[in-house]
């Protein structure tokens, strides 16, 4: 049984247990889904875990939608341009309570533009695993427009719209464990 209180101490990102996903309008009409493959992240938590901090990497070429043809072309200068910009990162500069969850604000850095974030997260307890480790679950989102962060490739459709659209809505599923 989870329980609803978050240890002092240090925290690493399971890698194995967690999901850095996205979605972004394609075509007017649907969406496209895709995740990072590679990722890390470290949770500091005080006494106070209102002053908790969160820092985090993403391998920006790790990218996958389930298409290798889209999977590379997002990896280019059209739009993440990896070989310049191989990682993005976040760093978190306060966390609020609202309700029973929280907000956790932060920098974002994509493609070398740095940008306020505000996460809706929510907290989903801690547990000691059978194996004697303390982990703690969050589930997070946050909407970012792309092309605030240099993402700014046009790709009109003839018929009006874009191929890809601005808003990029980004969730994550993250299971932590403390290092004793």
């Amino acid at each position: 049984m989870a329980e609803q209180e978050l240890k002092p101490g240090t925290w690493t990102i399971d890698a194995a247990h967690s999901v850095v996903g996205f979605s972004v309008r394609h075509m007017m009409v649907s969406k496209v889904r895709g995740r990072f493959e590679k990722f890390d992240a470290t949770l500091t938590v005080p006494e106070d875990p209102t002053q908790s901090s969160v820092e985090a990497t993403i391998d920006a070429g790790s990218i996958n939608t389930d298409n290798g043809d889209r999977d590379t072309h997002i990896r280019s200068a059209d739009f993440f341009g990896v070989e310049q910009h191989p990682q993005f990162t976040f760093r978190s500069t306060g966390i609020e309570a609202k309700g029973e969850d929280f907000v956790l604000k932060g920098d974002l850095s994509i493609k070398g533009n740095t940008r306020p974030v505000e996460i809706a997260l929510e907290f989903n307890g801690s547990t000691i695993d059978p194996y004697g480790l303390t982990r703690a679950g969050f589930t997070g989102s946050t909407q970012i427009s792309r092309k605030e962060f240099g993402v700014d490739i046009e790709m009109p459709m003839e018929s009006g719209g874009v191929v890809v659209g601005d808003r990029i809505t980004i969730d994550i599923d993250a299971e932590f464990t403390r290092q004793d």
